[in-house]
């Protein structure tokens, strides 16, 4: 009961939000392009403030493919008012300083409001790899590693999407696979044939829970995860082919990653590589001794502008960081969360060649 209504009340204070967004655009919109602010108006504008809201307490209750395509449009519909009220609002500047012309302007808008949102909904479906290369002190034998993160199985990205990612994933030939965290997306109930696929990859493959996996449940996640080849680690350490694997759950205490690391005997000739899903305290893992941090989270802020106020949160957003003896990668996430758009980041699967020292 708790949960409902902790999940209702996210859902209203959204709303009321939205609503306030909508309005905006919608008025804007309407002013720039001499459009009637009649009924009709009022009635265009609160479906599309209500859209999303409501789209998600369908895909809770029932999912079936007439609700995905609304989840998927409501979902895209915020991504695109987002950049609506973004050229709203440098319309609004620059007309405090110079005489802008209202209806050019207001065309001008839904043109580059279309083009980037197109764009951005095509870029959100290309999967990309990347390639680093890293070496490990102690690593008896050179492997391929995949890492994956966020990919947020779930309305919008379903069982087929986790086929595409098990296909690409195989075909880089990796002697194992790594998963930090978000798995599921929350935004329809889980079902067990949802995630077979995992059963494909051919690499033993080690995972760790996110903040997704706490909001959906991890009793209810675990109990579709069970089923699958996945080896969760929550909290623990395991050995793989000389190497010490590390998996810290995403949990909302402080200190969370400090106080689990040092109940943890992990040993300084042997190499270690820490599964976490937040990029943070790099300092805490360093003096814990661990070689090489993988996270995720940041999906690297996905759409632009939106990357700048993610990295004023965590200054390792994405890529390759080093403190000392230990380094750290952010994966942007190989898949997307809310609008089904990526703009100025990508989807992103990485292929980590780790290196034996001699």
């Amino acid at each position: 009961m708790r949960r409902i209504l902790q999940y209702l009340m996210f859902i209203s204070f959204f709303f009321v939000g939205f609503l306030v967004l909508n309005y905006y655009v919608f008025f804007g919109m309407s002013f720039l392009l001499g459009l009637p602010m009649d009924n009709g108006f009022y009635i265009i504008m609160l479906i599309a403030a209500m859209s999303y809201p409501v789209a998600t307490m369908i895909e809770r209750m029932v999912s079936n493919t007439f609700t995905r395509v609304f989840y998927t449009a409501a979902s895209a519909w915020m991504g695109i008012s987002f950049y609506l009220l973004f050229f709203l609002i440098i319309y609004a500047v620059l007309s405090l300083f110079f005489k802008v012309p209202r209806e050019s302007s207001g065309i001008l808008i839904a043109i580059l409001t279309t083009v980037i949102s197109a764009y951005a909904i095509y870029n959100s479906y290309l999967l990309k790899n990347s390639e680093i290369e890293l070496s490990l002190n102690g690593l008896k034998e050179d492997l391929r590693a995949v890492h994956l993160s966020d990919i947020h199985i779930g309305s919008i990205r379903n069982s087929g999407y986790l086929e595409r990612i098990v296909h690409e994933t195989n075909k880089l030939n990796p002697d194992v696979v790594f998963i930090t965290g978000d798995m599921v997306d929350g935004s329809a109930r889980l079902h067990k044939h949802t995630f077979k696929a995992i059963n494909s990859l051919k690499a033993p493959t080690f995972f760790v829970t996110g903040n997704h996996e706490t909001y959906e449940g991890l009793d209810e996640v675990f109990r579709v995860l069970e089923s699958t080849k996945l080896k969760i680690l929550q909290n623990e350490l395991v050995e793989f082919r000389g190497m010490q694997v590390i998996g810290v759950g995403y949990s909302f205490e402080r200190n969370h990653l400090k106080n689990t690391l040092s109940q943890l005997e992990i040993k300084d000739e042997k190499p270690s590589i820490l599964l976490y899903h937040l990029p943070r305290e790099l300092k805490e893992a360093s003096e814990a001794g661990i070689n090489l941090q993988l996270s995720g989270h940041t999906h690297n802020g996905q759409m632009i502008p939106f990357n700048f106020l993610v990295k004023l949160i965590f200054p390792y957003i994405s890529g390759l960081y080093e403190y000392q003896e230990t380094r750290l990668y952010v994966s942007q996430g190989t898949g997307t969360w809310g609008p089904p758009m990526r703009l100025g980041s990508r989807c992103e699967m990485t292929l980590i060649k780790l290196k034996a020292i001699n």
